[in-house]
């Protein structure tokens, strides 16, 4: 039949069998950039392959976003006004906007927004709805006859340590012996944590997290109440996390694959290609710690301090520490002439996608948020992993420094999870030297991983993959 056909004919035959299997797909992700941007990420790759994308987005938030949408024609977004709760300051839509201790009312304003969204989906007749952390959407997408998808950013390793139901239907308090262990048959052995870790995701048990509901009450419920659970990832690495939780909660779990964004269509800034250009190739070491995390003033010394005592050349972005107007105010006294001309700290936004393919970029200091990790993974630049205390970056370091080992983790105290200028210096300097055995094996691991991430046909066959299940959901 399709050799009788002419061009026209052939492309309208396409075009129509294209439309046959395409999805409507809304998206409502967690009021953070940390999640709204892999979400886009996530967008851009179905709207790629003709799927219709609904993406519900803060209204102040939108412009932030609207550079990375790459199919405006299929990719729409729809403003969501962010109610006003009291304690945030105004005009608050995102967790970028605040402290980390105002989070919980960013939820709350989340949460407040039940009604516009329901009216949205009632109005948009999508198929499917991506979610996380509103545990309050499985419900009304059943009464309209859609299907609730929660797509989480954090890793299935992270989730089946924490959140699985022995977890959840723990008979009396969960205490931090019980948690320095993982689950009964959690599939990784090595992954392990140390008591100040324990100590602290005990202790979240009894964190509110807006709405009146504790944190893992609200994670637990969106677990048991979505259609099918979702990752980014791919089965030769996280599969065994997967089909562990599938297990677990008897019902579907699909992963994207590795989900790594397009090339930028834009070039590096031009202060920081010619600063960086000044040092030869694989010698600068980049820290960047994510858009969230606000260090205590000793520990922003002790970093700073730590990449002085490496010898090399540096480029931090942190945020302005905990108590200080400025990045200036808050450096060691002496600092910033001890390294003119060799190191850089500075807070606010950067083309950290960008500065980590840079060739002189030769480290990378992340605080392993998932997005951080696939960006370093895909690049050549060695990891050293300062994790924020929270589980996903915990056991996502974890993951990278024992099971896969393609990075250094920074020591830290057992007693106060607290690292000293010393042991930022000592993992920088094992993965800068060639002739360590240490980051011999973590060169040649990461080198593996990078060239299996970023082959040719990984990506599209795994989004393939993921696209027919999704579809699968749907009969």
């Amino acid at each position: 039949m399709y050799l009788n056909m002419s061009s026209r004919e052939a492309a309208n035959w396409r075009q129509t069998k294209m439309d046959a299997s395409s999805m409507h797909i809304a998206m409502f992700p967690w009021f953070a950039m940390g999640h709204l941007t892999p979400y886009l990420h996530l967008s851009n790759k179905l709207a790629k392959r003709g799927h219709k994308i609904s993406f519900f987005i803060p209204r102040r938030t939108q412009s932030k976003l609207e550079q990375f949408n790459l199919f405006p024609d299929l990719i729409t977004f729809y403003p969501i006004n962010v109610p006003h709760v009291e304690g945030l300051p105004l005009g608050a839509e995102t967790t970028s906007d605040v402290s980390v201790s105002l989070a919980t009312h960013i939820m709350t304003a989340m949460d407040r927004t039940e009604r516009d969204i329901e009216l949205l989906l009632v109005d948009l007749k999508p198929q499917i709805v991506f979610f996380d952390f509103t545990y309050w959407l499985p419900s009304i997408t059943s009464r309209l006859g859609i299907k609730s998808f929660l797509y989480l950013i954090i890793t299935p390793a992270t989730i089946s340590y924490t959140a699985v139901p022995e977890r959840m239907n723990h008979k009396g308090t969960l205490t931090e012996l019980d948690l320095m262990l993982p689950p009964l048959d959690y599939p990784v052995s090595s992954i392990k944590l140390h008591p100040h870790e324990a100590k602290f995701l005990a202790s979240m048990r009894n964190l509110e997290y807006g709405s009146g509901i504790l944190f893992y009450d609200r994670v637990y419920g969106c677990l048991t109440l979505s259609d099918a659970i979702g990752f980014k990832g791919c089965r030769e690495i996280e599969g065994p996390f997967g089909d562990y939780l599938a297990q677990q909660f008897r019902k579907p779990v699909l992963l994207s694959g590795p989900v790594i964004p397009e090339p930028p269509n834009t070039v590096l800034e031009e202060k920081w290609s010619t600063w960086l250009g000044r040092f030869k190739d694989d010698t600068v070491v980049f820290c960047a710690l994510g858009s969230e995390w606000k260090l205590p003033h000793d520990q922003f010394q002790e970093l700073v301090l730590g990449l002085e005592l490496t010898g090399l050349p540096f480029l931090a972005i942190v945020k302005v520490p905990i108590g200080f107007e400025t990045i200036e105010a808050a450096l060691p006294e002496g600092f910033k002439e001890r390294v003119e001309g060799r190191g850089i700290v500075q807070s606010g936004w950067i083309q950290q996608r960008l500065i980590l393919g840079h060739p002189s970029v030769g480290c990378f200091i992340t605080h392993c948020g998932a997005g951080s990790l696939t960006e370093a993974l895909v690049n050549k630049c060695q990891m050293v992993l300062l994790p924020q205390l929270r589980g996903d970056n915990v056991i996502n370091a974890r993951m990278m420094a024992s099971d896969l080992k393609v990075g250094v983790e920074v020591e830290k105290s057992e007693e106060d999870c607290l690292f000293a200028k010393e042991s930022v210096g000592k993992a920088v300097k094992i993965v800068m030297d060639e002739e360590n055995e240490i980051a011999r094996e973590i060169r040649a691991n990461h080198a593996k991983l990078r060239n299996f991430l970023i082959s040719h046909d990984l990506e599209s066959i795994c989004v393939d993959d993921f696209c027919q299940k999704l579809r699968d959901l749907l009969k």
